[in-house]
């Protein structure tokens, strides 16, 4: 131990003595450990870390499955089929949640809130950390309200009062008392700020409205491959009993963590693969420098062997020059990720799952450290196996001449770059198919003018009570929408007043950007047939293919489409005469025409979507409007059914929002309209944005992978450059005397320089053959994150390819240019 220390202070003393290429080594390493410890630090928190639940591999997430796998929301009467006929579960819950205006607290707030059922919070394993959980009265139909509110809405809102009775929350047209609240740190759903009982609702009695979201918790000893197996065999005894009444085929379980990662995976596994090559390609560029000093030591390396020292004494000579090295690379490599973490919440995603996770941990210092442990035995190990091959008695003839080195050592720096440029090149191509995808994405049209919109988002200032789905009388319900209009058409009317706007328009869901807001669902095709009269009948029509569609459900006024720019193919688009008391009418997207009514008029159809909104009227195509990218730019326009609020009203399945087409400065707009909304609707909160930011939001993890997988390849690339021009650069040196005879007898300065580019050329070649095939390969990992471009796109391969080629001659031209310069008779007389 006491030999290996004094290795290591020699080794330090070593570092002084270069400080420009120690320098260069270490950056180089904290690059490279820096970089991979921030994307492990991100890994760790989304994926790898367990929920903060007990026994959190017991709690999963469950689905029904449509005929085609895809998976659906699960259907009141098929919860309680399943969660009474299974024998694998030891709890089942329902849960869905949506934004609402909730007022009895400091000030009026939108915040997302959940119903849940009775398993809920017993299936988490969690509890109120104050006051209690839902008492049984408060888990019945029309039982007593009750809410329960998050840890960080209890102390923005209630001030961290510790008397919560004094609290009474108002949202949805009820008013709940405050009876919990959750512990700190528990966000589930994530981003909800209050719990409120599901049962207080009655049940919906179709098997086909999939409203609620499904969460369980195994049986100790059950693994998620039984559980499925169980719920499969139900979801075949649901189907066999209720036959077109149901569309479920089968059931799908899979972990809470996975479910709440989604697609999240790729993209992460994306980032720390790309991470990880750029920590080999720095490692590559090391190891290149040790070699070439190792190289120039080998005469010192020879005195100390023939003074006594072993092989075994070398080689840890060179493992703890190696060691001091990386440790100081892995310090500034910890030191950037500490810097670097505290920089991601500005660059990640808003909807990136579990991020407030994130942080340099243990287990995140331990990735580090062994990252650098295995950065320095690897780059050790190789300096050594340099130190120790070869005839050392070589060095030691070379007198007093300098010793440059060996031709092998050249070689192994030459594989070295030539790895560097192969592994530069995967990542340059993964950049480059992300940077097309994405610029194809943002160049895709949506469908509609979104320049210059300015979106209003806020819950209805009237309610139409989710929980009469069914149940609303009509006379109840006509009179709850009129109010809804009324008050609509005072805002609406008043902004139009406004400088500068141009149009204004109405919709329950942002296209696009809120895409995920526009539910979908079976509708009804009623030509010659009778309506149904109550979701019974309904449900068993839904299943006859050629009575019933699907498509998405968007509730409209009669401007949203001039607002939108969205244009009429035919027909007519909703008008001040389409109201309560006329017959409903319904405008559809060109695609849903062409999918249903291909060779047929579809003017004049009539259809029912009742199951969207609790309204069985039925509705006669008036319109057909372009198709709408509703779902995102990435995905093909869906088929679309417009109904007009003035007839259907803004329900459960509807978002208020207000569309603003200006010409004048945005500030100007949302001051003067925050003024109007605030006037006629003072408790009820507002949201301003454009739909610029809206779409950047939605962008955003696209954005997020592109910057850091570019910022990555940018990194590499210098590296690679550098590790090219080093080598060059050395064989210049060694090869001085040679170029200098070369000149001597004749040889011309563009014959040294295409001598010397030459051997820059061929490494550049094979490196950039081996990276084409390896990222042939490897790109079809990410095939899932491209959007209109080939995981195997020949342009991008193409591009990369020969834009890496041009900088590894660059980075030769510059020692060869040195080399053309050479005094031949310096040049000859060099040692």
């Amino acid at each position: 131990m006491q030999t290996f220390w004094q290795d290591l202070r020699f080794g330090l003393r070593m570092l002084l003595k270069n400080p420009a290429v120690s320098a260069i080594a270490i950056l180089s390493l904290a690059l490279g450990i820096g970089a991979s410890t921030t994307i492990f630090s991100v890994v760790d928190a989304i994926l790898l870390r367990a929920l903060p639940y007990p026994n959190p591999q017991e709690i999963v997430r469950v689905w029904e499955q449509a005929p085609n796998g895809r998976r659906m929301n699960f259907a009141d009467p098929n919860f309680e089929d399943f969660r009474t006929q299974n024998n694998t579960f030891a709890s089942l819950a329902e849960y869905a949640y949506e934004s609402s205006s909730v007022s009895g607290g400091s000030e009026p707030v939108r915040v997302d809130v959940a119903e849940v059922s009775k398993d809920f919070f017993p299936s988490l394993g969690v509890e109120p950390f104050r006051g209690r959980a839902f008492a049984p009265e408060e888990q019945r139909p029309h039982g007593s309200p009750a809410v329960i509110i998050s840890y960080s809405y209890w102390q923005r809102y209630l001030g961290g009062a510790a008397d919560l009775s004094e609290f009474h929350l108002t949202m949805g047209g009820g008013v709940y008392p405050v009876i919990g609240v959750m512990p700190a740190g528990f966000d589930f759903p994530p981003g909800v700020a209050a719990w409120i009982p599901r049962e207080l609702d009655p049940e919906l009695p179709s098997r086909t409205a999939h409203n609620f979201q499904v969460l369980g918790r195994l049986r100790g000893g059950v693994s998620v491959a039984q559980a499925r197996a169980n719920l499969s065999a139900i979801a075949q005894r649901i189907r066999e009993q209720y036959g077109k009444e149901v569309d479920l085929n089968d059931a799908a379980v899979a972990p809470l963590s996975d479910a709440m990662v989604g697609d999240v995976r790729t993209a992460l596994l994306t980032l720390l693969a790309a991470v990880g090559l750029l920590l080999l390609v720095a490692c590559a560029n090391v190891a290149g420098l040790l070699v070439a000093g190792t190289s120039a030591r080998r005469r010192e390396l020879a005195v100390r062997a023939a003074l006594g020292a072993g092989r075994g004494r070398l080689i840890q000579q060179m493992l703890a020059e190696s060691f001091a090295l990386s440790s100081a690379g892995g310090a500034l490599g910890i030191l950037i990720a500490v810097s670097a973490v505290r920089i991601l919440p500005a660059i990640l995603p808003a909807n990136l799952p579990r991020q407030e996770g994130i942080a340099i941990n243990a287990s995140v210092l331990l990735f580090a450290l062994a990252t650098t442990a295995a950065v320095a035995v690897s780059l050790g190990l190789l300096a050594a196996w340099r130190a120790a091959g070869g005839d050392l008695q070589d060095a030691l003839a070379s007198g007093g001449r300098t010793y440059s080195g060996s031709g092998a050592s050249q070689r192994v720096r030459g594989f070295l770059v030539i790895g560097e440029i192969a592994l530069t090149l995967v990542i340059l191509v993964g950049a480059g198919l992300l940077n097309r995808s994405f610029l194809r994405l943002i160049s895709t049209s949506p469908g509609f003018q979104h320049q210059n919109l300015i979106t209003m988002e806020f819950p209805s200032p009237v309610a139409l009570d989710p929980g009469a789905f069914g149940q609303f009388q009509p006379q109840d319900r006509s009179s709850a929408i009129a109010r809804q209009i009324q008050r609509m058409d005072e805002i609406v009317s008043r902004l139009r007043s406004v400088p500068g706007v141009q149009d204004v328009g109405l919709t329950g869901a942002i296209p696009v950007a809120a895409g995920d807001d526009l539910a979908d669902g079976k509708f009804l095709i009623l030509n010659g047939h009778q309506p149904p009269s109550n979701y019974e009948d309904y449900g068993r029509l839904a299943q006859d293919p050629a009575q019933s569609g699907r498509a998405y459900y968007c509730v409209a006024g009669e401007d949203y489409f001039r607002t939108m720019g969205i244009p009429l193919i035919r027909g007519r688009f909703f008008s001040p005469q389409d109201d309560l008391n006329s017959p409903h009418v319904a405008v559809i997207s060109q695609s849903l025409a062409r999918e249903r009514w291909l060779d047929q008029n579809p003017l004049g159809q009539v259809i029912d979507f009742g199951n969207m909104d609790g309204n069985l009227r039925p509705l006669t195509v008036v319109g057909i409007v372009g198709d709408v990218r509703a779902a995102g730019l990435n995905s093909p326009p869906p088929p679309i059914i417009y109904v007009d609020y003035r007839q259907r009203g803004m329900t459960y399945n509807a978002s208020p929002t207000i569309l603003i087409r200006s010409t004048a400065p945005v500030g100007e707009i949302v001051s003067a309209a925050r003024g109007i909304f605030h006037a006629l609707a003072p408790d009820v909160p507002v949201k301003f944005s454009t739909f610029a930011e809206e779409l950047g939001g939605w962008l955003a993890s696209r954005r997020f992978l592109l910057l850091l997988v570019g910022l990555f390849s940018a990194v590499a690339l210098i590296l690679a450059a550098v590790g090219i021009y080093g080598v060059v650069a050395f064989s210049v040196a060694r090869r001085t005397q040679e170029i200098g005879i070369r000149m001597a007898l004749g040889a011309q300065r563009r014959d040294v320089l295409s001598l010397i580019l030459g051997e820059g050329a061929r490494m550049a070649v094979i490196g950039v053959a081996i990276g084409i095939a390896a990222s042939l390969t490897l790109t079809r990992l990410i095939s899932t994150l491209l959007f209109g471009v080939s995981s195997t796109d020949p342009l991008t391969f193409a591009f990369v390819a020969l834009g890496l080629a041009a900088v590894a001659l660059f980075a030769s031209y510059i020692p060869a240019r040195r080399a053309m310069r050479l005094d031949p008779h310096i040049a000859i007389r060099y040692e």
